[in-house]
């Protein structure tokens, strides 16, 4: 990241604080700022798939989500902490690379980047 007070997504300086958490407006982008060091200084290009942590996920394991997630589309949430059995890992090109299904949710693609191997 080349300045703490700019976006490492789109190097806006319109950011802000929100908890432990920074969020860029302009682009949508959040992350916490020692992660988002530590991310950039040893970046794994393996083609596995980390989950925040850096933990290798695989078919079959059991995640848990790290904060709240809001459903596009839908007034639902994904609570922080939900624990998410037998994922299924796919890339769609989008980011979203956790295929699932979350009880009283349904079938749900979830980004790697914001949930933790049990």
């Amino acid at each position: 990241m080349s300045d703490p007070t700019q976006c490492p997504k789109c190097q806006s300086v319109n950011i802000y604080q929100d908890g432990n958490l920074w969020i860029c407006p302009e682009c949508s982008n959040e992350w916490v700022p020692a992660v988002a060091a530590e991310s950039t200084a040893e970046v794994i290009d393996d083609g596995l798939i980390r989950d925040a942590n850096g933990n290798v996920l695989a078919d079959g394991d059991n995640v848990i989500v790290l904060k709240d997630l809001n459903i596009k589309g839908s007034s639902s949430v994904v609570k922080g902490g939900t624990k998410v059995r037998n994922i299924r890992l796919r890339d769609m090109g989008d980011g979203h690379d956790i295929l699932c299904k979350i009880d009283g949710l349904g079938a749900i693609n979830l980004k790697s980047s914001f949930v933790k191997k049990v």
